[in-house]
């Protein structure tokens, strides 16, 4: 239904900027040059006076809907249900309902539960359709009253455009909330584990092993918290995406923007775009089922073992993942340096290989250093292909041929799963999604210094 509400939206919407534009198109033909806003503005004077409000109800109409459902359900519970039950036993009970009103019936309910779930389903139509009569009401009201405010000399230009500049602030401010909440949210989980963990043991322990005692004489439950494991193999398997990223990435934006004729470029440039948009999904099954088998294969071949699961099947595919980002990167920076330069040096009598090597390439090498960076942040972030293709078990060693695990994908571990937020195994996620927020946010910074320490100006 909130799909259906927010078509209705859409449609009103539409209809409002067609009445409004109408409506100026016709000051202009009365009027002529005496009128301040062209029609469009009109027409989005009415459109926003008719969605925004009805946008901002059904937001609100969402957010407090179920809570206020919740209360009515517990309210109107029978005794027969409720009777001698504990606050996590009625918890129980009302999931049971919502399951039953939502057709997930795992087995026969009792006659109680579904008297209860058809009303709670009565609920939630009632609710449904009183949120789109009254999402309709006031967009009608709003399009009657904003269409009278209309008049030759109304300054709908401006009003539009604060509204916008209105909209686009609070957009930035909900992004930045966001992130400050996401910051809090970390620290603070963060910190509760570093109450039962000491932080020396965290950062520099060397065994990784986040398990929790079933029973107070389990010892081996206690676990052990040592990250340096999970930290050595997160930059083991990005340094092997970035060999092969770096170079292919690389070469291929010098070939694209000094060698390549615009056909090669046009056929090239797309091809790169569709590799960037590939699911990582699908290069993990790439990675497990081409590239892991090849690795092992050819390990044997040379005499040496490979685990069935190895960080350089994982760095390899993770490296190709990640060449268009370094290749769009450093052909932006190569393209921004001015063509006056490559003349000059073609001048002069410089090759184009020398004018590329002496010219292009340190003019545009921050920005290229920029792309790196950022591409190195997107490998140490990745998650579906280390954990299809590396493995989950956490090794301190260096061998490219042995299974190993990552940041991410021990989050993901961590987290998976019926979880409560009181035992150090599931906290200890927070505190490597901290690091690991902290590192990246560290390379992106130094990426952007480097782009604006050493980007020329050019006129």
């Amino acid at each position: 239904m909130i799909g259906y509400a927010f078509l209705l939206i859409l449609a009103f919407s539409a209809v409002a900027y067609f009445v409004g534009r109408s409506t100026g198109s016709r000051f202009v033909a009365t009027a002529g040059g005496k009128v301040h806003s062209l029609p469009g503005y009109h027409g989005a004077f009415v459109a926003l006076w008719v969605g925004l409000p009805a946008l901002l109800l059904l937001l609100l109409w969402v957010s407090f809907q179920g809570s206020a459902i919740d209360r009515m359900l517990l309210a109107s519970l029978p005794e027969t249900l409720t009777a001698g039950k504990s606050a996590s036993e009625i918890d129980l009970i009302v999931s049971e309902i919502k399951n039953v009103a939502a057709g997930r019936m795992f087995s026969q309910p009792s006659a109680d539960i579904v008297t209860v779930a058809e009303r709670l389903q009565g609920w939630h139509a009632i609710a449904d359709w009183a949120m789109i009569v009254v999402a309709a009401c006031l967009m009608i009201v709003g399009l009657v009253l904003s269409r009278r405010l209309l008049s030759p000399r109304f300054r709908a230009r401006n009003v539009v455009e604060r509204i916008i500049s209105g909209l686009m602030i609070g957009c930035s401010v909900i992004a930045i909330l966001t992130t400050l909440g996401i910051i809090v949210s970390l620290i603070y989980e963060a910190a509760a584990f570093f109450r039962m963990v000491p932080f020396t043991e965290f950062l520099f322990g060397l065994r990784w092993e986040p398990q929790i005692a079933l029973r107070p004489d389990q010892v081996a439950g206690q676990g052990a918290f040592g990250a340096i494991p999970v930290f050595v193999g997160t930059l083991l398997i990005s340094f092997i995406a970035l060999l092969v990223s770096v170079p292919i990435g690389l070469f291929t934006a010098i070939y694209l923007v000094e060698f390549a004729d615009e056909r090669v470029r046009a056929v090239v440039k797309p091809v790169l775009e569709i590799l960037a948009g590939i699911p990582t999904v699908v290069f993990g099954f790439f990675a497990i089922l081409v590239v892991a088998p090849a690795v092992r294969d050819f390990s044997n071949v040379l005499g040496l073992a490979a685990s069935p699961n190895s960080a350089l099947a994982a760095g390899l595919v993770m490296g190709i993942m990640i060449i268009p980002f370094v290749s769009s990167l450093s052909d932006d920076a190569m393209k921004a340096v001015p063509r006056s330069m490559r003349d000059g040096s073609l001048a002069l009598g410089a090759t184009p290989a020398e004018t590329m090597t002496k010219v292009i390439l340190p003019a545009a090498l921050p920005g290229i250093v920029g792309g790196i960076l950022l591409a190195a942040s997107r490998a140490i972030g990745e998650t579906m292909i280390v954990a299809m293709a590396a493995g989950l078990i956490a090794s301190l060693t260096i061998n490219p041929l042995d299974s190993v695990t990552t940041v991410t994908v021990q989050i993901v571990t961590l987290l998976t799963g019926d979880t409560e937020f009181d035992s150090p195994k599931t906290l200890a996620a927070f505190a490597l999604g901290l690091v690991l927020f902290l590192v990246t946010l560290t390379l992106n910074i130094i990426a952007l210094q480097i782009v604006r320490r050493y980007r020329e100006q050019y006129d």
